[in-house]
């Protein structure tokens, strides 16, 4: 099959840079928190927190995805799904119960 576009041939996912950047936020945030809190600064002290909250929370949905691993992505002549079948249809159909 002939390539088509401008995409890369070995692309890359960027999970690992997204990692990396929540990882800081989640440092920076929690680090400029715990000073904003000892100089008495608490609205700067709950921002600060609630941005090293949300970086946290991306750090695990971003390690979540690394290791699920790749997907597969099918290419323009491969449906993404199983086509149904007639008895698949004839099933469907059907009501079970009383």
């Amino acid at each position: 099959m002939r390539r088509t576009g401008y995409e890369p041939t070995q692309a890359r996912s960027p999970l690992r840079l997204r990692f990396g950047l929540a990882l800081c936020g989640l440092l920076w945030g929690a680090a400029a928190a715990v000073v904003f809190a000892v100089y008495g600064h608490p609205g700067w002290a709950a921002f600060c927190a609630a941005v090293a909250a949300v970086a946290a929370a991306d750090c695990v949905l971003v390690v979540r995805r690394i290791r699920q691993g790749a997907h597969f992505q099918p290419g323009r002549d491969v449906p993404p799904y199983e086509p149904v079948r007639e008895r698949d249809r004839a099933d469907h159909g059907q009501r079970r119960g009383p």
